[in-house]
């Protein structure tokens, strides 16, 4: 969300090394940690910036966008080694890296330039052995040493036409509208060459520091069956897979491309075992601290407020909001903003961020003793009922919308205004952590009876396949541990 709300889980960001392992994987790969936030960087206009100075003028935009930094000593000892060795296959041992794990269950990875890497816990969390984490991480070590980052960020200078249409659109601050920053992501996203020529390079690499080199499209098709097993669900994004796409002849063409450069065998360390020891106890699904959802109700226990939406809605994070939506064309956006607190609320209810603001509709009052303001807005196809609130200096917004009014879509959005309120002991206590955690099967264990030790999530059965890359009817090996998400 804009502003505080999708920092919250990080207190800061610093670009220190991981001296842990240093001696393991050289000097040149540094693993981001929760600390002290670099001095910003300023380019002037005109100049065009050599790469670090990209890479870390943006990285506290992308730590902040993702949910902050995920904190990890196992992964991030592990996610270190791996780079270290692609390096040293890349012919760039005494390159540069900054290596980052961000704490969002988003399946994703990407690079910036000057050798910023990032991978979220959601893709670690996906990843069955050493080489399909290899395999991503060589991916975009390829997108950097090909320069694919540089051009990249170049395309991003047109985005002054993308902010023109946001803000002619919704009236919006592209400097903090998160919908703009991620519009911004989709332009500047690689090209289908580009990402081809990254497949090839980064199979090499991983192939060349001695990964098993079919794990690129091993792992290409767990990713895929994810993406598909989450396609139901509201988000703000596709992730890896919306600049990744992982259709069968892209995953054909990596297994080619591995037989071609490794012989069809394809022999490579995997390392199932190592790597299922580093992830074992790593969150999976949202953050508590971030927010957590518990049926209708939306409960933040890092700015202490929680909110219940009526029934009938299905409620999901996404990477910059809360939204609901209900099955009869019904939904509800929440999110937070960047507001002077000299501004009322009213004032910024009237500034132009909404489309279509009736402004003698709004008006101002107070629940649960927090100052609220609150408008009608109406656009060609939508309806909608719009607030805001300031809770502790921080100014949150809920937009409801309908295809038209009615008594019960108005009933519905003011009774969620009315419980929007500060959390308590009993609130808190609602809110569950989840994590992957690992179990050993058994002689005459079948999939159905580890799935079973899932948490009571939707899907559940479908889920341990995916992340364990099973199927129906696939045998369990005596012995063998197998990932499944339940209470740490």
């Amino acid at each position: 969300m804009d502003s505080k709300f999708v920092r919250m889980g990080a207190l800061a960001i610093s670009l220190v090394a991981l001296t842990a392992c240093s001696t393991l994987v050289g000097s040149g790969v540094n693993v981001a940690r929760t600390g002290d936030n670099p001095a910003p960087i300023v380019v002037p206009e005109g100049t065009d910036p050599d790469d670090s100075v990209l890479g870390l003028r943006e990285h506290p935009r992308i730590v902040s966008a993702y949910g902050g930094v995920y904190e990890d000593r196992p992964a991030e000892i592990m996610v270190a080694r791996i780079v270290g060795r692609l390096l040293a296959a890349a012919n760039q041992p005494d390159a540069k890296y900054q290596v980052t794990i961000l704490d969002t269950s988003e399946v994703n990875a990407f690079a910036l330039p000057g050798g910023y890497i990032y991978v979220t816990r959601g893709i670690l969390a996906l990843a069955s052995d050493t080489s399909e984490l290899a395999a991503v991480l060589a991916h975009e070590i390829a997108h950097v040493t090909l320069r694919h980052a540089r051009a990249r960020t170049d395309r991003t200078r047109q985005t002054q036409i993308v902010d023109r249409v946001i803000t002619g659109i919704f009236g919006g601050d592209t400097s903090t509208d998160a919908s703009a920053n991620r519009t911004r992501e989709e332009l500047a996203a690689f090209s289908r060459s580009q990402e081809l020529d990254a497949d090839r390079e980064g199979i090499k690499f991983a192939g060349k520091a001695g990964y098993d080199p079919q794990a690129a499209a091993r792992f290409l098709g767990v990713m895929s069956r994810f993406a598909a097993f989450s396609a139901g669900a509201v988000s703000g994004s596709d992730g890896f897979l919306s600049s990744h796409p992982s259709t069968p002849a892209r995953i054909e063409t990596a297994m080619n491309t591995a037989r071609s450069m490794f012989g069809p065998t394809g022999v490579g360390e995997s390392d199932r075992e190592g790597y299922l020891s580093a992830i074992s106890g790593l969150s999976f699904g949202d953050s508590p601290a971030q927010g957590s959802i518990v049926g209708q109700r939306f409960i933040h226990p890092a700015s202490k407020f929680t909110f219940t939406v009526p029934q009938g809605y299905s409620l999901q994070t996404s990477q910059s909001a809360v939204v609901g939506v209900a099955g009869d064309g019904e939904a509800v956006r929440f999110d937070s903003a960047q507001v002077q607190s000299s501004m009322s609320l009213t004032d910024y209810l009237k500034s132009g961020w909404i489309a279509g603001l009736k402004a003698d509709t709004v008006t101002a009052s107070v629940h649960n003793g927090i100052e609220m303001a609150s408008g009608l807005a109406q656009t060609d196809q939508w309806f909608f009922r719009v607030a805001v609130m300031r809770l502790d200096g921080e100014v949150y917004r809920f937009i409801f919308a309908a295809k038209s009014d009615s008594l019960r879509f108005a009933q519905g959005a003011q009774a969620t205004l009315e419980s929007f309120r500060r959390t308590n002991a009993s609130d808190l206590s609602q809110i569950r952590r989840l994590a992957i955690k690992l179990v050993t099967a058994r002689a005459g264990d079948t999939a159905d009876r580890l799935a079973g030790q899932m948490a009571n999530i939707g899907n559940a059965r479908e889920l341990f396949y995916i992340i364990n890359d099973l199927y129906p009817g696939d045998p369990l090996v005596p012995g063998q541990r197998y990932k499944v998400v339940a209470r740490p």
